[in-house]
């Protein structure tokens, strides 16, 4: 995703509800907009449009965005969203990923190995009882314990009261806290997936690009106790999809923004943190690349990987990109100028003003300890970390633990940790060795545990030793482990979980010094929460934070280099685009639409773009019209929507969708998928 931007205005920190100017906002269901919404589209959401909307949302518990689309459990998703399952249940002889596949009855949809989806019951604000835990004269590991403490208490409470899976969150950088409660699926199923080559066409050359000509969807379904889940809110589809100039609202889970951030943080990301991980990420992309040169089975393998690793590359690529502008930086120094000199002239709010000067000093922290640490990421470590780190934490009270191993979580962290999803140990050697030898780079060859870790080899050579003499991908090894707690794991001579117990001390002792450092950051942005409240009003949407949220705005093209971009394309417009490309990899259709081509309607829109305000983790939200008719499903945003981590910007900003017509007709007169059309039209 990224840019040719900035001549551009850059938009306050929190922008009040009343005045918000443009379609700028992540807006929370419980504090939406509605003086804007009424004003500019003539809506006015009531009680029974926000709960209706609402329900009939789901998060992806892994990442993503979805939405029920009949009463009987049908969810509807991005194909990159549910990409994860999809290569879980790929095998050598049926590449599901690739191929695509359709379920023709109920009997033949295929269950999930470990997918957890997430709608949303109910909201509940804690601020009073989490931000009491922390006393004044706290130190920051003392505070970060506290605060851990408290969350970890209600959300225990909510969930022994309501059975719902309950999560603190914190919004405002600390100003304020909510407690989400979410009704969870485990049972999920594919019902329908189309091939990659027309989800993904145009591949990376395509990807965060306008215009846009991808079939990014897929279908699951949810049941409870063996059968379809009976659902009482879902989006009924329309009839004619997205028209241009209609209002759109965008009901998702963005991952995280950083809107709220002050200079000097933003700073930080632009000459540490987004250089590192675009780093790892650059060579994590030539290491899936070299593995899946091969042979095809590597290249199977390999693929979903490297799609995710392609579009972190190029999201990353567009943040960098914005932040070394040096226009962009100077519009925040001035915009952060003039409120520090409101907030110092006001005798009330003045005793904020330091908040910024601590952020500062805490990207001094975060610079020096920046590659400090061991990442071994890899699923077979992941694994043996989660069983080490699981057996200590069981020992303590519930309200010490660590965040990942609560009481509340542990039915989720068990859905993964028991999965029966295939672990590929050939790429499980590369990845790991690869991980190793950057350590090396990172801390040299001398250091004291990367001595240990190596164990007198090469890096290729010790993780071959760890991953081919470990039993930790074997699912009931894991389940005995687990069931026997420290006293087995510490009896336990598997190499992996030796591994997993070598490093745990100093992944311990680099975690309780982040904890200091994020608690530091978040009251310090808490205090400047406080002061924005006081000078800008408390109706404002906070950073995102993977929890559901309302976005709107129009569908509306934009203009590029003088040149007008049309609001969508057409599914006929997708076998030109082919054939202005040779019909080359990956402009290549799938045999599917080529000898269906005379059976599809080439005028029906295919994408479409609008202004709403979207960011990672929208992928998969459903786009709906005042009425709540499903009329688009959002995959992506254009080159220019890159900035969305930092600011909005109406000018050419603009979300890509899969228009609801162009879904319906491909189920119909591609896939032939009768059962799935029958029933969203119920």
């Amino acid at each position: 995703m990224y840019r040719r931007w900035l001549s551009i205005c850059i938009l306050p920190l929190f922008i009040v509800s009343g005045v918000a100017r443009a379609d700028e906002g992540m807006w929370l269901f419980n504090n939406l907009p509605l003086k804007t919404l009424k004003s500019k589209y003539g809506v006015e959401p009531d009680d029974k449009w926000v709960e209706h909307l609402m329900k009939s949302c789901v998060r992806f518990n892994i990442g993503g965005s979805a939405s029920f689309i009949s009463k009987n459990g049908l969810v509807l998703t991005n194909h990159h969203v549910g990409s994860d399952t999809l290569a879980k249940l790929s095998t050598e002889k049926r590449n599901i990923l690739v191929d695509g596949f359709y379920a023709k009855s109920l009997a033949d949809e295929l269950k999930a190995p470990d997918l957890e989806l997430n709608q949303l019951i109910s909201v509940e604000d804690v601020t009073a009882q989490v931000k009491g835990a922390v006393k004044e004269g706290m130190s920051g590991g003392e505070a970060a314990a506290a605060r851990r403490a408290i969350m970890s208490k209600l959300e225990k409470l909510s969930t022994d009261k309501t059975g719902l899976r309950s999560d603190v969150v914190a919004l405002y950088g600390g100003g304020r806290y909510q407690l989400y409660r979410y009704k969870k699926f485990t049972d999920v199923r594919l019902v329908w997936a189309p091939e990659s080559a027309i989800a993904f066409f145009g591949g990376d050359a395509d990807n965060f690009e306008y215009p846009r000509f991808c079939l990014d969807a897929c279908i699951f379904r949810v049941y409870e106790d063996g059968k379809p889940a009976k659902i009482k809110h879902y989006l009924k589809w329309s009839k004619s999809g997205a028209k241009e100039n209609e209002p759109i609202f965008v009901a998702g889970n963005p991952g995280r923004t950083q809107r709220i951030f002050t200079v000097a943080a933003l700073k930080h990301q632009r000459d540490y943190r987004v250089p590192y991980v675009l780093d790892f990420i650059r060579r994590r992309e030539i290491l899936l690349n070299l593995f899946g040169q091969r042979s095809e089975e590597n290249k199977r393998i390999a693929k979903e990987q490297l799609l995710g690793i392609q579009n972190s590359r190029k999201a990353y690529l567009g943040m960098i990109r914005g932040l070394q502008d040096p226009s962009f930086i100077k519009l925040k120094e001035q915009q952060e100028s003039s409120l520090l000199a409101k907030i110092k002239a006001d005798p009330a709010l003045k005793k904020y003003a330091p908040a910024w000067d601590k952020i500062a000093e805490i990207q001094k922290k975060r610079a020096a300890i920046q590659g400090k640490g061991i990442s071994l990421n890899t699923r077979i470590f992941n694994i043996a970390q989660t069983l080490v780190q699981m057996a200590d934490e069981d020992l303590k009270p519930n309200e010490q633990r660590l965040r990942d191993y609560v009481d509340s979580f542990r039915s989720s962290l068990e859905l993964q940790l028991f999965s029966k999803a295939p672990i590929h140990k050939d790429l499980e050697r590369v990845v790991l060795a690869d991980l190793i030898s950057r350590a090396m780079e990172l801390r040299g060859a001398e250091d004291e545990l990367i001595v240990k870790i190596l164990d007198g080899k090469s890096p290729m050579d010790r993780a071959a030793e760890l991953v081919n003499g470990t039993k930790v991908d074997n699912v009931e090894f894991r389940k005995e482990l687990a069931k026997g707690g420290k006293k087995v794991i510490d009896a336990s001579k598997d190499p992996m979980i030796l591994l997993a117990k070598l490093v745990d001390g100093e992944f311990r002792a680099n975690q309780k010094t982040l904890d200091e450092i994020n608690e530091a950051e978040q009251q310090a942005y808490g205090q400047i929460s406080e002061a924005l409240f006081a000078t800008q009003g408390t109706s404002t949407y906070p950073d995102a934070t993977f929890t559901l949220r309302l976005a709107f705005g129009v569908v509306k093209g934009y203009e590029e280099n003088g040149k007008k971009i049309p609001a969508w394309t057409t599914m006929g417009g997708t076998y030109d685009h082919e054939k202005s490309h040779n019909a080359k990899t990956p402009w290549k259709l799938p045999e599917s639409w080529v000898k269906n081509k005379g059976n599809i309607d080439g005028s029906i829109p295919f994408n479409f773009v609008s202004t709403a305000d979207i960011i990672g983790g929208n992928s998969g939200s459903p786009v709906v019209n005042k009425d709540l008719e499903l009329v688009g499903l959002i995959f992506d945003g254009n080159i220019q929507s890159l900035t969305g981590n930092y600011f909005y910007s109406e000018k050419q900003s603009r979300a890509t969708s899969v228009h609801s017509s162009a879904i319906r007709e491909a189920l119909e007169k591609i896939y032939k998928a009768d059962r799935i059309i029958q029933e969203i039209s119920q």
